[in-house]
């Protein structure tokens, strides 16, 4: 292990962020140039000392993937980088992913967490890819076989590239579908820029073509190609569509101008701060500039919808929440291990914007042309129920929901692959990640509901092991998770 004595000789340490009035000019991710690795590795070595020999890790409970945490924090402490990766892609396709997008629930349940700042063990994975990229360390794994089987993966977020990867590396022909025009699915057009630059995308992509996986973006599987046609084609199927059906508000005025989803407006952002000229389809960019911005909904991508707007130039922005404010510390009724409700503040958190919580929309006011002006909202108490005497308006010409999502898109693919849905309305599957209809798999978001990214590529592994036993009659490949494994929770 690291240094025994490492976590009581050294405090937590994390990456230092540019300061705000300079990040906020530009649409570059949040830390210095050189990225978050290169910020970390002037402390990651002495960050990795503090992971304790504890005898029974729980941030291998805390990790859906199963990653072996302490391993490469001591090969990380020992300066042996290139062993550090390999440990690190032993069980996460895509660390560069993980470490700047999850929220790490490793580290609620390190063992150090008890009573100290727990390891800071997000920092020091991502610090190791980005350090095996730049030392030549990740190259493209070519299978030493063909099988001659093919999967056709429907979706290329972080589930369905897992997925394609580990089955495209067992020695099977995948061809992953995505009906946007660039592969990477929200990973690319659902998270800012500031937040992960689309080029660790791209180099990801790039060595996926070279191991053989085949991409075909801009296709719309259920027109341009249909169910039958792909199940005909092909001997599996992988659904990882992900879940893109938002949740609504339907409160009077919903139906006026200038409300919109938030997977309406950080698409168009993203697409913009990439480079592109135009949007597709002769789209009307939706701006917050020079508005007062309304986001209805507190978590990250309510944060991702903020971070956007103050890029854009917004008046003032104003962040909803129905919950009460979180407390600083882990609440008694979340113990560790699990994961608590804390109170957070993202990088776009710093930047600016009004959060308000246990605050409910009760009405869109219209300013007489049919475009939002304002929502009139109220205070409620613990049981979400109205408080008398607390509604007051909140000036809004843009509105943006970012509530989270309820399942998978029916009409299409799903509908006409004929699988089965739970009550939930996500994709029915078995303890093989098998649906209904033979030979068509579910992994991510589809099957599970909105999750982690952590957890969509566990289950992109595990589903790519099914899918390899089915196409072979075994397999070698790593199932993390089981589709009913849930996180710690109190």
């Amino acid at each position: 292990m690291a240094d025994p004595k490492g976590f009581l000789k050294n405090g937590r340490q994390v990456a230092t962020r540019r300061p705000v009035d300079e990040r906020v000019g530009d649409w570059r991710e949040v830390y210095p140039d050189g990225g978050i690795g290169k910020t970390l590795l002037p402390i990651i070595n002495v960050q990795s000392s503090r992971c304790m020999d504890c005898g029974i890790p729980f941030c291998h409970q805390g990790c859906p993937l199963g990653n072996i945490i302490p391993e490469w924090n001591d090969l990380v402490w020992r300066n042996d980088w290139e062993a550090a990766i390999e440990r690190l892609h032993a069980t996460n396709n895509f660390p560069e992913f993980t470490g700047r997008l999850c929220p790490a629930p490793c580290e609620t349940a390190c063992v150090l967490g008890i009573n100290q700042d727990p390891v800071t063990i997000k920092n020091i994975e991502v610090a190791i890819i980005d350090k095996a990229w730049e030392s030549n360390y990740v190259r493209p794994e070519q299978a030493e076989w063909l099988s001659g089987k093919t999967v056709a993966v429907i979706g290329s977020g972080p589930a369905g590239l897992a997925a394609a990867q580990q089955l495209t590396r067992a020695g099977h022909t995948v061809a992953v579908y995505e009906r946007a025009d660039r592969a990477g699915g929200l990973l690319r057009y659902g998270i800012p820029e500031f937040k992960m630059e689309k080029s660790h995308v791209d180099r990801r992509l790039a060595q996926m073509e070279k191991e053989g996986t085949v991409f075909r973006t801009g296709v719309n599987v259920g027109e341009t190609i249909t169910g039958d046609q792909l199940r005909e084609r092909y001997d599996a199927v992988i659904l990882a569509v992900g879940s893109t059906v938002p949740r609504d508000l339907p409160v009077p005025g919903r139906e006026l101008n200038g409300i919109h989803q938030a997977m309406e407006f950080l698409p168009q952002a993203n697409r913009i701060a990439y480079g592109d000229a135009a949007l597709p389809d002769g789209e009307e960019q939706i701006l917050a500039t020079g508005k007062n911005v309304v986001i209805i909904g507190g978590g990250d991508t309510g944060a991702d919808c903020l971070g956007t707007s103050i890029r854009q130039g917004a008046k003032s922005i104003t962040q909803l929440e129905i919950m009460p404010r979180p407390t600083e510390e882990r609440p008694a009724g979340q113990p560790w291990p699990t994961y608590p409700m804390t109170y957070k503040v993202s990088s776009a958190h710093e930047e600016g914007g009004e959060r308000v919580y246990a605050t409910s929309t009760v009405e869109f006011l219209d300013d007489g042309k049919g475009n939002v002006r304002a929502l009139k909202v109220t205070e409620v108490d613990a049981k979400f129920q109205p408080v008398s005497g607390t509604e007051r308006e909140i000036p809004a010409e843009l509105v943006l929901f970012a509530m989270g999502f309820v399942g998978p898109e029916k009409p299409g693919i799903v509908e006409q692959l004929g699988v089965e849905l739970d009550e939930r309305g996500n994709v029915k599957r078995d303890n093989s990640y098998a649906t209904s209809t033979p030979g068509v798999y579910v992994a991510g978001d589809a099957g599970r509901g909105q999750s982690l990214i952590v957890w969509a590529i566990a289950e992109g592994r595990s589903a790519a092991a099914s899918v390899d036993a089915f196409l072979t009659g075994s397999t070698n490949l790593p199932a993390p998770i089981p589709p009913t494994a849930r996180p710690l929770m109190a």
